[in-house]
């Protein structure tokens, strides 16, 4: 019922009163606006350390109000009540605002509908963060998508997290991002991955209700105050004859104004499904594709190119034999994603289970290996590396008996499982046999059939490190659209696009997270000057620096960076001040309190250690000491009442920096050591073919990919850590000429005073001589 009209809307008798308020101004009037533009808050739902707070921010378009705060008659619901003050601003992902305020329009009915300071294309992973970060930094946004039904949608596997990937969560968490309150709130199972391996590569990973995730995206987006939703398909990026972004055009014509526009389009651009050797356009099951895009951003003179992806069927859990499979229980001891104890909900846990392909599976799919679209030579397009359709294991993997397939629920009251592992390309009518071939499916029913999907993507070296085009001032791109795999990989270039799209529009600052400051930094990186050919997937070997990048201290690294950005409201700010005031005074009792060697807890410890009891070599111990040794942790602590008293995870996270003390430091020394000389600044408009020491490989890759930076230079292939040399002496080279050029002009310019003073003065002398003595 609310197609074809705006989510934040409000329905039923409140749509009358917003149709009767806009009639009322006449078709032909208009509100005076001033031409000045004045901006006076960073953010939606808190500020900045020491900037001012305000509840207007005057723009192009006049007063726009924002929040509760602000709230006049224009904003109230049906009942004609304003929505109560902890909506505006507020980055709860809980829920606390009620149901009925979540379509009370967060902008005034007065405003221009089609005139914006973003627009969001998209409203997958990377769209919603988009949205959500650019309203909060004080941006009018506007989220355009295809489906109003199918926002931060989950169309292949329904889980956040994993090996690096939840790092990512907890990286957009700490910047005041949603991705990982909604895991927390939405989850069916958790289970930490990796645990018995150091800190530095424990990874969450949680199963999701797909349809609750969507749902409650969908509600988070319509309390957010100064952001629309509509739906529409984006065909056209309008541009200026400056080279930068005015808005964007949809299939029916309509025409959104903006000086910045983020493109999430995901696997919807020129999509293709593929089963077997039939064929739809697509960009996901029962969904058209976006057309037009593509022709536009090429004639822009942007460079595209095709990727593949696929998705498994869907069984029906009712026609499962789970005697015959193995349960995979979550964690008792469940961990979370969002730094905010308010995201935290705990529910009742569904078991996943396991089961094996057989020789009977191998057979069938070799026998059929010419009928699969990448196989049979029909789709050319590159697919994930590190998620391999099931023929692909097949063939790479041929010395093996057997491959791991995982039966994951996709929600609590429908019947439909993920089979992980287990993605294909062959016609539907050979998929059934295939599935029963596995032990426990033997009669199952499959729900929906697994396909591939082809689509475009912009390579992103076409993007900075703030992802904005260097062709178009004001677009940006992020997900999918970029090469990446990955819901929590899209989420994080969301939220960073977002942000940065807000500042184009609002002359802000930009957000810049530099490699060796988070994972998401390394993300980043990676896309702008590496020029993949192949989905990108997030994976904790592509971090030099993983073990201060951990997830522990995510909130540590970024949310004080967030807070500057206007993307961390008062009262999350407030939270991890008093987390932080608390780590550090239970840092400092660790190393001031003592006990004594022969203390209860002393003894326990030496008979927990490696060979027994043995007599102490001191007459005593700080509790840091006892800490840092392996077979301590802060729960023994506790239990001879040592305890600081700190909640679970902020316990955990001194306890890490306690015993990796020694390593964390050396790798910030190397860190500090590398940024020096990788961070520094190349100029813009370098000609790299002038420069004759380099290879010639090495200066086409540099003139394509135009790095920012020495350290982004050192990572682009076929730049090799000599032509690395050659740059930086050349750069060096180029400092000290116009070091040497500044020098020469000053002392001309001294020298032309000089001569002006002599010449005056000698004037003065002859006009002194000349003059007749008095009579």
């Amino acid at each position: 019922g609310c197609l074809g009209r705006t989510m934040t809307e409000p329905c039923g008798a409140a749509m009358s009163l917003a149709n009767l308020a806009r009639a009322s101004s006449g078709p032909g009037a208009s509100v005076r606006r001033p031409a000045t533009v004045h901006r006076h808050a960073a953010s939606l739902s808190g500020t900045a350390p020491g900037k001012a707070s305000a509840s207007k921010i005057w723009r192009r378009r006049g007063p726009v109000l924002l929040g509760a705060r602000a709230a006049s008659s224009d904003d109230a619901g049906p009942t004609g009540t304003s929505p109560p003050s902890s909506v505006a601003g507020s980055n709860d992902a809980t829920g606390a605002a009620a149901a009925s305020d979540a379509r009370i329009p967060t902008y005034h009915l007065h405003e221009e509908e089609h005139d914006f300071d973003v627009i969001v294309v998209g409203a997958g992973h990377a769209g919603c963060e988009a949205a959500l970060a650019a309203s909060r930094r004080g941006a009018r946004t506007l989220l355009l998508t295809l489906s109003l039904d199918r926002i931060a949608w989950q169309p292949c596997n329904p889980a956040v997290g994993g090996p690096a990937k939840s790092q990512l969560v907890h990286e957009v968490d700490a910047l005041g991002g949603e991705i990982g309150k909604m895991a927390d709130k939405c989850y069916l199972q958790k289970r930490v991955l990796n645990a018995s391996r150091g800190p530095a590569v424990w990874a969450l990973r949680a199963q999701t209700d797909k349809w609750e995730y969507s749902r409650e995206m969908r509600l988070r987006l319509e309390r957010q105050p100064n952001l629309m939703i509509r739906e529409g398909m984006a065909t056209d990026v309008l541009v200026g004859s400056n080279d930068d972004v005015e808005g964007v055009r949809t299939f029916f014509g309509m025409e959104f104004r903006a000086p910045a526009v983020v493109l999430t389009t995901g696997t919807f651009m020129s999509g293709q499904i593929w089963v077997g050797r039939k064929t739809l356009a697509a960009g996901r099951a029962g969904e058209a594709p976006s057309e037009g895009l593509t022709e536009s951003l090429v004639d822009l003179g942007f460079e595209t190119d095709r990727l593949k992806t696929g998705t498994p069927a869907r069984v029906d859990s009712r026609s499962i034999d789970y005697s015959r499979l193995e349960a995979q229980p979550g964690d008792e001891d469940e961990r979370w994603f969002s730094f905010d104890p308010r995201a935290h909900v705990r529910r009742e846990q569904m078991a996943c289970h396991l089961t094996r392909t057989t020789a009977a599976t191998h057979q069938l799919i070799r026998d059929n290996l010419h009928e699969t679209p990448t196989y049979g030579g029909w789709v050319g397009a590159k697919g994930p590396r590190y998620c391999p359709s099931i023929e692909d294991k097949i063939v790479r993997f041929a010395d093996k008996e057997s491959h791991q397939i995982f039966l994951e629920p996709e929600g609590r009251s429908c019947p439909e499982v993920y089979v992980q592992g287990f993605s294909t390309g062959l016609p539907e009518r050979l998929q059934l046999a295939l599935l029963r071939t596995l032990p426990g499916l033997e009669m199952v029913n499959m729900l929906r059939p697994a396909y591939a999907v082809e689509y475009d993507f912009l390579p992103a070296y076409q993007c900075d490190n703030t992802l904005e085009t260097k062709k178009i001032r004001g677009l940006f791109f992020s997900g999918q659209i970029n090469g990446t795999t990955g819901y929590e990989e899209a989420a994080g270039q969301g939220l960073l696009a977002g942000a940065n799209a807000a500042a184009v529009a609002l002359d802000g600052a930009k957000l810049v997270l530099p490699r060796e400051g988070s994972y998401l930094g390394t993300l980043i990186d990676d896309l702008c000057t590496k020029d993949l050919r192949e989905p990108y997937r997030m994976l904790t070997s592509r971090s030099e620096y993983r073990l201060v990048l951990r997830s522990d201290n995510a909130d540590q690294r970024l949310t004080p960076i967030g807070r500057e950005c206007g993307l961390i409201d008062d009262e999350r700010w407030g939270m991890f001040t008093e987390k932080m005031r608390a780590v550090e005074d239970e840092l400092e009792r660790l190393m001031n309190t003592r006990v004594k060697s022969d203390s209860e807890v002393v003894q326990a410890i030496l008979n927990a250690g490696a060979g027994g009891a043995k007599k102490p070599s001191r007459q005593s111990f700080t509790l840091e000491e006892l800490l840092r040794r392996p077979e301590v942790d802060t729960a023994l602590l506790d239990g001879f009442g040592l305890g600081g008293g700190l909640i679970r995870w902020d316990a955990e996270a001194v306890e890490v920096k306690v015993k990796y003390e020694g390593f964390i430091k050396r790798q910030e020394g190397q860190v500090a050591k590398v940024a020096g000389k990788m961070n520094k600044k190349i100029p813009e408009g370098i000609d790299y073919g002038a420069i004759t020491t380099l290879r010639m490989e090495a200066r086409e890759k540099l003139a394509k990919m135009t790095p920012r930076t020495v350290g982004q230079a050192s990572r682009i292939g076929g730049v090799t850590p000599a032509d690395i040399s050659s740059l930086l002496v050349h750069l060096e080279v180029g400092n000290r000429q116009k070091g040497v050029g500044k020098d020469a002009r000053r002392a001309a310019k001294a020298d032309r005073k000089a001569a002006v003073e002599a010449a005056v003065k000698e004037r003065s002398e002859t006009q002194s001589q000349s003059v007749a003595p008095p009579r």
